[in-house]
């Protein structure tokens, strides 16, 4: 009889090949691209990371107060790429991220624009109401 020892370890390794297994019902979209959030005093402004998508596959969206951006990096056709593939580690197909804009963000003044791989949005911030002094007129 072969004793093995326990190496926990070893089990750790199995569950995690086991949870890296795309389960194709449960994901919610292809793939996800990297963001960074910033604000300004000014406007809010979010860059998405979207490598090798082209800008007409892109959409950007708002309704009530959640900013869609979504799209789609379309795999290479296999008569483009020559040769045997060996491996291939980026992902491909449709994503979509939300974010709940802030309440004193401008819906009305979001700017888009795509320029090396990376959408920039910028949505304004909306001018806060002054405080003012009333008047309390006496009888």
């Amino acid at each position: 009889m072969n004793v093995v020892r326990w190496s926990p370890f070893r089990e750790f390794d199995g569950l995690f090949r086991a949870l890296d297994r795309p389960v194709p019902a449960v994901r919610r979209a292809d793939w996800l691209p990297l963001v960074d959030i910033r604000e300004t005093e000014s406007e809010y402004q979010i860059d998405v990371e979207v490598p090798a998508v082209a800008s007409e596959d892109l959409s950007v969206a708002i309704r009530e107060g959640v900013l869609t951006v979504s799209g789609e990096r379309k795999e290479e056709s296999s008569s483009e790429a020559e040769g045997k593939v060996h491996r291939v580690e980026r992902r491909y197909g449709k994503f979509v991220r939300n974010f709940q804009l802030p309440e004193d963000a401008d819906a009305e003044a979001i700017e888009a624009e795509s320029r090396d791989g990376v959408l920039y949005l910028k949505i304004a911030k909306r001018a806060e109401a002054e405080a003012r002094r009333i008047d309390i007129k006496s009888a």
